[in-house]
């Protein structure tokens, strides 16, 4: 569903190679396409060249950005970072498009990062009074910069990036590229954002997600714990510790709802058994009797399949999508506009007209296309349509990275749960408890962040505006 206007979008994806070889740019390459599911708003690559870094980045999906002509045009590199952009932070513009590259005076480091800092103002406001200049709005710019001070400060690589991270607060997954070939990983102490490694023949890589390593031929090892700091050289890892603490962990739950692709394994836990056990557990809280489930691509289909699984309902596809209209398509006219969600998914007459179903999403933000949805359908002559949501109801924003709109603009802060249901033109509506949904992922090796859902955040949060570095 990425794509529509109500739907919650993360910040970004990043992903760092590290080769014997000097073909790290491809693989790179080839993740960030893996990963362009995270961000489509810009994309951009870093790599070590002689002891200079060459940056080549735009606004666009990866491959409009990083063309087979630019690609080709690259030299050939052992040590590449990479960045796909969703922006929370900074508008959409190319300078704030990542990686950074900060230059000092006995080097020049290339940063990535996911995530969100929750005290990025008071640190560029720090930085600014030591002379350094910023020239974007983004909070990753001023983390580059941050560490790179450090690093002169300490005079040392390790040092300065383990100092310079205990300043930062919020969420951080960061790949880092030095001038002198070397990769640094880290991840923050909460866990916010996941990332892990990866390992082949030719070298090591961390990413995003474990999908990213699958795509360009390394073997999943195990996810970056938080808090650890990881250097990497020559394709090996050469450093690798827990250097940053926290008084509580916590992985944002969305990523197993929404975020990741299905076929991500993300700190022990497949993305795809998540959302199969949270239609399980909606099965559970909210049985109805109805005809056939269906769910609503992408995202709602492996709940709704779990759905099916725990009821003994029959699945069926209830849409057909059109998955070759990319991001552009206009509305000449206001007729084409209300009819908008079928441009993208058609209702599948054949297996919904004159049915009782149980149609399950992933999440309800402000509702307008779950009642576009639901028209869509009651176009064909369905009997009924239950809506089962697979995530409970958003009241809270998020200080880390997630794009969920001002409190006063949710659905679940303005009206009950039977008027949203009434609103939305569906005859019933269940959202997955915050218990079922955590009951769904017990598999995963952390603990959760849950603050939209319940105000309960993997750490203490800080009320500031996404636009924060803009003002």
């Amino acid at each position: 569903m990425c794509g529509f206007l109500d739907k919650i979008k993360e910040e970004c994806a990043i992903m760092g190679v590290s080769l014997k070889c000097e073909e790290a740019v491809g693989a790179v390459y080839n993740g960030l396409l893996a990963l362009q599911h995270r961000g489509q708003e810009g994309a951009g690559i870093a790599l070590s060249h002689n002891q200079s870094i060459i940056i080549q980045k735009n606004t666009g999906l990866v491959n409009e950005v990083l063309t087979e002509k630019v690609l080709d045009k690259l030299p050939k590199s052992r040590t590449v970072i990479g960045h796909a952009r969703y922006s929370t932070t900074g508008s959409n513009t190319n300078k704030n498009v990542q990686p950074f590259l900060t230059e000092y005076l006995t080097g020049r480091i290339a940063t990535a990062h996911n995530g969100n800092i929750t005290n990025a103002k008071q640190i560029k406001v720090m930085l600014e009074k030591q002379g350094l200049d910023f020239s974007a709005s983004s909070d990753s710019e001023v983390i580059s910069s941050l560490i790179a001070y450090n690093i002169i400060s300490n005079r040392d690589l390790l040092k300065g990036v383990i100092e310079a991270a205990k300043l930062l607060k919020g969420a951080f997954s960061l790949v880092l590229l030095t001038g002198d070939k070397r990769l640094v990983v880290v991840r923050d102490p909460h866990g916010f954002r996941p990332l892990c490694i990866g390992k082949n023949e030719f070298g090591i890589a961390a990413a995003s997600e474990s999908c990213a390593l699958d795509s360009c031929g390394f073997e999943f090892i195990r996810d970056v714990m938080p808090g650890e700091v990881i250097i990497i050289e020559n394709g090996e890892i050469q450093y690798s510790n827990v250097e940053l603490t926290a008084n509580k962990q916590g992985l944002c739950i969305f990523e197993y709802i929404y975020f990741a692709r299905p076929d991500s394994i993300i700190d022990g836990l497949s993305v795809y058994e998540a959302r199969f056990n949270m239609g399980r557990m909606l099965a559970k809280e909210h049985p109805i009797d109805a005809d056939v489930v269906c769910g609503v691509p992408d995202s709602g289909l492996e709940a709704a399949m779990g759905y099916a699984y725990e009821s003994g309902l029959p699945l069926v596809s209830g849409f057909v999508k059109n998955r070759y209209i990319g991001r552009s398509f206009i509305y000449p006219s206001q007729l084409q506009r209300e009819h908008a969600v079928k441009i993208k998914l058609n209702p599948l007459k054949a297996n919904v007209q004159g049915k009782s179903i149980i149609l399950v999403d992933d999440s309800i933000v402000r509702g307008t296309t779950s009642a576009k949805i639901i028209s869509s359908l009651r176009s064909t002559g369905v009997k009924e349509v239950h809506m089962r949501i697979s995530s409970p109801p958003f009241i809270h924003t998020c200080h880390f990275g997630t794009d969920i709109d001002n409190e006063k603009n949710l659905i679940a802060n303005q009206i009950t749960n039977q008027q949203i249901c009434e609103r939305i033109g569906a005859d019933s509506l269940g959202f997955i408890s915050v218990e079922g949904l955590k009951k769904a992922c017990e598999k995963c090796t952390l603990p959760f962040c849950t603050g939209c859902f319940n105000n309960d955040y993997g750490t203490d949060s800080v009320e500031i505006s996404k636009y924060q570095l803009e003002s």
